[in-house]
């Protein structure tokens, strides 16, 4: 073949640290945006991204040269910093250490978006640890609960 064509959807989720209840609706739009313009400028186009108070989703279209590390690298690192600008309350601001991302296929697409979309009404019946320990669960991954959360 004389091109290299990829299509790769991922969903990535990961939380502020010590899960904080930090990402308050006066902020969350702007930071939305912020990491939208992130990824964009990566090449990594997000098709919808919402959190909560204490965690981001992100479902995004994954650009074939770059890795899931890198990108979740690049958008903490400069979100971290972008958000530690906006409020005096959020001048000690920090994500998590870890992630998780989660591949999804083109026909999975629509229910992603609308469980991304629904954030809000869903942790009124699930906190996050149970919904991400469902996620690992789900995608057959293994995982330490001692080394999950930080």
């Amino acid at each position: 073949m004389s091109q290299s064509l990829a299509r790769l959807c991922v969903h990535l989720v990961f939380s502020t640290k010590h899960r904080e209840c930090l990402l308050l609706d006066s902020i969350r739009k702007d930071l939305h945006a912020y990491i939208a313009t992130v990824l964009k400028n990566m090449e990594c186009p997000a098709l919808i991204i919402n959190s909560v108070e204490d965690h981001i989703h992100i479902l995004l279209d994954l650009n074939r040269t770059i890795s899931i590390s890198y990108v979740m690298e690049h958008v903490k690192k400069t979100s971290s910093k972008w958000l530690k600008t906006q409020s005096q309350a959020l001048a000690k601001f920090g994500w998590q250490a870890g992630y998780g991302a989660f591949a999804v296929s083109e026909s999975n697409i629509p229910a992603v978006r609308k469980y991304i979309e629904a954030q809000q009404e869903h942790h009124h019946k699930m906190t996050f640890q149970e919904e991400y320990r469902a996620f690992l669960t789900k995608n057959r991954i293994s995982y330490n609960e001692r080394y999950v959360w930080d």
